[in-house]
C-alpha cells in the first residue's frame, strides 16, 4: 500500500454526516457554489431592469415636476440600485479572479456576503420606489405608508420567514 494512500472511509470525509447528501467538503462547496449562481440569476435580471429603467427617469419630461424631495430620493434609489447592481454582479467578477486557485471555499464564502449585501440594498430599492411612486401618486404621507410596508413585507419573507425556519429545523434536528 502506498504511503500516503488515503484510508479514510467516504462516509468518514462527508461534509456533514447529519445531512444526508454524502458529499465531500469539495462537492459541497462546489454544490453551494452552484445554488448561489442560480439564486444570483434570478435576482440579477431583476436588478438590472430595475437600474435600467431608474437609469432613464431624469430623461422623462414629468422629471422636472419632481420637488427637491422626490429627486433627492429619487438620486437615493440611483445609488442603492447601482449598489445592489454591483454586489450582485460581483461574485462574477470574484470568480474570474480565483478560477484554479483552490479558493472554493473563500470564493463561496465571499460570494454569499456579497449576495446578502446585493439583497438588502435592494429590498431598500424596492421600499423607496414604492414611496416615491405613492409620494408622486397620492402623496407624502401615502409614499411612507407603502415605502414602510414594502420594507417590512419584505423583510418578513427576505429575512424573518428563512429564519424562523432555519431555527425550526435546527430545533427539530436536536
Amino acid at each position: 500500500m502506498p504511503q500516503h494512500a488515503d484510508t479514510t472511509r467516504p462516509e468518514d470525509r462527508d461534509a456533514d454526516p447529519r445531512d444526508g447528501r454524502h458529499e465531500t467538503p469539495t462537492e459541497r462547496m462546489d454544490r453551494n457554489w452552484n445554488e448561489l449562481l442560480q439564486e444570483l440569476r434570478v435576482a440579477q435580471t431583476g436588478v438590472q431592469i430595475l437600474t435600467g429603467f431608474l437609469l432613464t427617469v431624469p430623461f422623462q419630461q414629468r422629471f422636472l415636476d419632481l420637488d427637491d424631495y422626490q429627486k433627492g430620493v429619487y438620486l437615493v434609489l440611483v445609488v442603492l440600485a447601482v449598489t445592489a447592481t454591483g454586489f450582485i454582479v460581483a461574485p462574477v467578477s470574484l470568480h474570474r479572479i480565483l478560477f484554479r486557485r483552490h479558493l472554493k471555499r473563500e470564493l463561496v464564502d465571499s460570494a454569499d456576503r456579497m449576495a446578502q449585501t446585493g439583497l438588502a440594498a435592494l429590498a431598500l430599492v424596492l421600499a423607496g420606489s414604492a414611496l416615491l411612486l405613492f409620494d408622486v401618486v397620492v402623496g407624502r404621507t401615502a409614499g411612507w405608508v407603502a415605502g414602510c410596508a414594502t420594507l417590512a413585507g419584505l423583510a418578513l419573507v427576505w429575512l424573518v420567514l428563512p429564519l424562523r425556519l432555519s431555527h425550526r429545523a435546527r430545533r427539530e434536528g436536536d
